[in-house]
C-alpha cells in the first residue's frame, strides 16, 4: 500500500454518490476501491455504473481504506494522470494521415515500472497507440509517467474491455497481429513487419494469453544465446519494436 499512501489528495476522491457522478461525467478514473461488505441501493447503483462504464474496480477489506482521512463511505476513486483514447476513433485517423497503424498491445503487463519503460520505448519507436485491458494491467500512476520519461503524456493509451475482441476487430481492419513470445521457433529477423501492425507483449509471469496467441497472425521469438531463456518484458518490447521500426523504414 505504500504507493497508494503516496498519492496526493488531488489524485483521489471518495463517497458513493460522488464516485457514481464522476464516472457518469466521464472523468478519467484509474481504479475504484469498494469496501467488500458494503450493501444498499446506492452501492448497487455504484456497482452497475462501474460495470456499465467498464471502470476498473476492486473489492477490498475495510482496513485497506483506513489510510484515507474523511468520510469516504467505503468508496474511493483514483484519478488517472492521463486521458484514455478510443481505438475506434484513433485507427481511422491514422489511416487518414496516410500512415500504416503501428500499435502495441500490452496483455496484462502488471509492473508499473515495466509498463512505463515499455511506453518510453514505444514512443521512441513511433508507435501510434498503446492498448491495455481494463482489468489486470499496471495502474497508470505518477510513477509510471516518471518511468516513461513523460512518454505517457505524448502517446495515446487505449483501455478496452476485451483484448481478444479488440484483436479480432483489428484483424478485420487489416491489421497484422504479431505476438512476441518464446513459445515459438520462428525468429523475428525473417518476418515482414511492414504495413498495418499490432505487436503483442505479455504478462511478466505467464506471458501472452492462449486466446491472443491463437488470434495472432505470427508468433515471433527474439534470438537468445544465454541460458536464462527469457527477457524482461520491457526489454523484449523494446527489441521487437525497434526491429519493426528498422524494417518499416527500409
Amino acid at each position: 500500500m505504500k504507493e497508494r499512501e503516496n498519492r496526493k489528495p488531488s489524485d483521489l476522491f471518495f463517497g458513493t454518490r460522488a464516485v457514481i457522478e464522476a464516472i457518469r461525467a466521464g472523468k478519467e478514473i484509474e481504479k475504484v476501491l469498494v469496501q467488500q461488505d458494503l450493501r444498499g441501493p446506492l452501492v448497487t447503483e455504484l456497482r452497475k455504473t462501474i460495470k456499465q462504464y467498464a471502470v476498473p474496480s476492486q473489492n477490498v477489506p475495510e482496513k485497506r481504506l483506513k489510510f484515507i482521512e474523511g468520510n469516504h463511505q467505503g468508496v474511493i476513486a483514483y484519478l488517472s494522470p492521463i486521458e484514455f483514447q478510443d481505438i475506434e476513433d484513433l485507427l481511422p485517423s491514422i489511416y487518414e494521415k496516410g500512415e500504416d497503424p503501428f500499435l502495441l498491445i500490452c496483455d496484462r503487463v502488471s509492473d508499473v515500472r515495466n509498463f512505463g519503460a515499455i511506453c518510453r520505448s514505444a514512443e521512441c519507436a513511433g508507435v501510434h497507440a498503446i492498448i491495455i485491458p481494463a482489468k489486470g494491467s499496471a495502474e497508470i500512476t505518477a510513477d509510471a509517467v516518471k518511468t516513461s520519461a513523460g512518454a505517457l503524456m505524448r502517446i495515446p493509451v487505449c483501455r478496452v474491455k476485451s483484448l481478444p475482441a479488440l484483436a479480432e476487430n483489428l484483424k478485420e481492419s487489416g491489421v497484422k497481429l504479431i505476438s512476441c513470445t518464446e513459445k515459438t521457433e520462428t525468429l523475428m529477423h525473417g518476418s515482414n513487419l511492414k504495413g498495418p501492425l499490432a505487436v503483442i507483449v505479455g504478462n511478466e509471469e505467464v506471458g501472452i494469453s492462449s486466446t491472443l496467441l491463437a488470434l495472432s497472425d505470427e508468433r515471433l521469438k527474439i534470438p537468445l544465446k544465454g541460458e536464462i531463456g527469457s527477457l524482461n518484458v520491457s526489454v523484449a518490447a523494446g527489441i521487437i519494436l525497434f526491429e519493426a521500426l528498422r524494417k518499416r523504414d527500409l
